[in-house]
């Protein structure tokens, strides 16, 4: 009956409703630094079956086919799309990318560790590297730059290295930063302020100095722009839209049928 068919719709526009939620956080962090866009994924659920396939007609013959009517689609999940974001050069030391697979890794209240891929880093006080948000998390193997170092003397390596020069022009290297990788990175709780936190999907970090064990390099003095491709974030909004809408016409089209059974009786 029709009214089977207002409440799939309205699945379907519930469903879309997320898919349109999702579409414009992403819109919303096309200029945020180490920001991964995610997608909506749908799945049909219940199906009310009126007759099953196989079923036994005659003594020589059974249905081909059943009878099974749909009742609609669900949300199954949000999916971090954990793609390369492109380089932009800052031409500021304290700046640093991943290239390839990995996170750094900030401590967060609690003593708890964060996972990130922003790499605008400033000094505190103490001439620890914090991450540049609102919150400022210390990176959990930040080394202490003295303070008579200016920021331009100091420089992060490709395999992570903290260095520096000296007023005499001496090197020193004052540490070395680490990386974390997961086997399911797509899995990780998106906790703000560019923070990732590990789940029971995700995996447990696998830590280890850039360049080997399957972490990426670190390109210095560059940062990793937002994934958001706004032009196929367009497209998708106005493709959600536009089905969004269908559905809204099946359940007028469904509303006008009862209607138009509601009035036989008259």
């Amino acid at each position: 009956m029709a009214i089977t068919a207002l409440y799939t719709a309205a699945t379907g526009m519930e469903a879309l409703s997320r898919k349109i939620d999702v579409i414009a956080n992403n819109i919303a962090n096309a200029d945020t630094v180490g920001f991964k866009s995610s997608r909506a994924n749908f799945q049909d659920v219940y199906y009310q079956v009126l007759a099953q396939p196989g079923v036994q007609t005659s003594e020589n013959s059974s249905s081909p086919l059943g009878t099974q009517l749909g009742l609609g689609v669900a949300v199954s999940n949000t999916q971090l799309l954990m793609r390369q974001g492109s380089p932009m050069q800052t031409n500021r030391s304290l700046d640093a990318m991943i290239t390839g697979d990995g996170f750094f890794r900030v401590e967060l209240p609690g003593g708890a560790t964060g996972y990130t891929r922003a790499g605008n880093f400033v000094r505190n006080s103490a001439g620890e590297l914090v991450l540049g948000n609102s919150e400022g998390p210390r990176l959990v193997d930040s080394p202490t730059i003295p303070e008579e170092i200016p920021d331009q003397e100091v420089s992060i390596t490709s395999d992570g290295r903290v260095v520096g020069t000296a007023a005499d022009g001496t090197q020193q290297e004052f540490g070395q930063l680490q990386l974390a990788r997961f086997a399911n990175p797509s899995a990780l709780i998106q906790a703000g302020a560019n923070i990732y936190l590990p789940s029971g999907s995700s995996g447990e970090p696998i830590e280890g100095t850039p360049g080997e064990n399957g972490l990426g390099t670190i390109l210095p003095a560059a940062l990793e722009l937002s994934t958001t491709e706004a032009v196929t974030e367009l497209v998708e909004l106005i493709k959600t839209q536009r089905v969004f809408q269908m559905n809204s016409q099946t359940i007028e089209s469904a509303d006008q049928a009862l209607q138009v059974v509601a009035n036989l009786r008259r």
